[in-house]
Parts: C-alpha cells; structure tokens; sequence
C-alpha cells in the first residue's frame, strides 16, 4: 500500500531527471561544433568554385592548335578511296633533296610512278609495256614542310577510330591529325577523294638509284593522254595553292 501512496512520484521524478540529463548533454555538444561543421562546409565550397574557375579558364586561354609541320623525310603507305574507287600510294617525301615521289597502285590496275622535283619538273610513267612517260614542268617544286601554315581550325573529329584535331586549307583539302601522337590520319580533298594514312614513318629515306627516271622519258616526242593522272597527294603548290590543270607532255 506504500508503493502507491509514496515511491511512485519519487521514481518518476528521478526518471525524469535521468532523461532531461543525457539530452541536454547531448544537445550541447552538437551546439557546439555546429560552427565547425559550417567552417568546413564553407572552404569546401570555395575550393570546388576556385578550381572550376581555373579549369575555365586555363580553357578559355588555351591557344587554337596548329598542324604539325611534315617531317623533312619521311615514308607514308596512303590507302586512296574515290566514289569506291580504290588506290594504294606509297608515297617518299625527301625536302633536303628536293623531292617527291608517288607509286600508285589502282585496285588490279597498273603502277604508276609520280617523280617531282623542286625545281617544278615533274615525271610521271609506267615501268610495265606499254612503256610510257608523261613529263610536265611547272612554276613551283614540291610541297614544303609547313605548307599547312595559315590553315584554319575546324575543331576536333573522331575518324579511322582516332580522335584527331582537323583544318581546312584553301577549301582544297582538310586536314586530320591525331591528338595524342600529332600525326596525320586521314585527308579529304575537295573532290570527295580521301586519304587513310595507313604508316607514317619519320626519317625514312628512299635510296638514290630509285629517283632517276627511266630513259625514255627523255626521248623526243610529244603527245597527250588523259588516262595517266597526277595524285592529289603533291597537286599543290608550295604555298598550300592547288595547282592549274596541267597538260603532261609524253616523250
């Protein structure tokens, strides 16, 4: 009968007491490390605004990129195609010499070789009877090595599976090169006709006893024929121009 009358208010009381007390000590705490947690919060904040601010404009100042000048030698094999029409050019470029030559290989057709000096004489002919030459000389000698400067910026592309930056050049030819390695990858003609470089190789050099003409492009007797072509790999001028129709003379 005393527990009803006495003990119950006492322990409710104490209970009380015991729940206000942990509360209370854990409310305080938290009160105080709010400030910290606001702290942190904020410099966190203010790293992640400064590095987007820089990343934008480290971009914003990146200068526009530029095509990489030709290797003063070097050896490419060139797998053409034109409307379906296919063509393998194994192409010698050689500036300290002065040269430029192209073997061009048409799907199951004949080889035929375009030999260009800087001196503006071209040589295009055939090895297999029937024996021909096809000779021109222009004003301008063969491609320079930066004969890209000036192009302009398209942007970048993926093409052939590389992700390359691309350039235009006198609405003749546009221009991919690879990102990563900054070597060339594929080249579109204004005619529809493009290039897939399929090797690239720096500082090859062709030997000198491959560089002469046969002799009967120097034999006189003149003449025309439109089934031999000059390859719009070297139809350009020095200065990036494309060059005038040519009519080749035969000898």
């Amino acid at each position: 009968m005393a527990i009803g009358h006495f003990p119950m208010p006492a322990m409710l009381q104490t209970l009380r007491g015991r729940m206000n007390k942990p509360m209370a000590s854990r409310i305080a705490p938290a009160a105080k490390h709010t400030p910290i947690v606001f702290v942190f919060v904020f410099v966190f904040v203010f790293l992640t605004l400064s590095v987007c601010s820089s990343v934008s404009s480290t971009k914003s100042t990146d200068p526009t990129p530029t095509p990489t000048p030709w290797p003063l030698q070097f050896h490419s094999i060139l797998f053409m195609n034109y409307s379906g029409a296919l063509e393998i050019i194994d192409l010698w470029y050689d500036w300290p010499n002065g040269r430029n030559f192209n073997i061009m290989q048409d799907q199951l057709g004949e080889v035929v070789y375009d030999l260009e000096w800087n001196n503006g004489t071209s040589f295009v002919y055939t090895l297999d009877a029937p024996k021909r030459c096809w000779t021109a000389q222009l004003e301008v000698g063969i491609l320079r090595p930066n004969w890209l400067d000036g192009a302009n910026y398209l942007g970048q592309g993926k093409v052939d599976g590389f992700l390359c930056n691309v350039w235009e050049k006198v609405d003749f030819i546009w221009y991919y090169e690879d990102v990563v390695t900054r070597r060339p990858v594929h080249w579109r003609f204004y005619t529809g006709r493009t290039a897939h470089v399929m090797t690239f190789e720096v500082g090859a050099v062709l030997e000198d006893t491959n560089w002469q003409g046969p002799e009967y492009c120097f034999v006189n007797k003149t003449g025309i024929d439109s089934t031999l072509h000059k390859p719009e790999i070297g139809s350009m001028r020095p200065d990036g121009i494309p060059r005038a129709n040519m009519r080749l003379s035969i000898y």
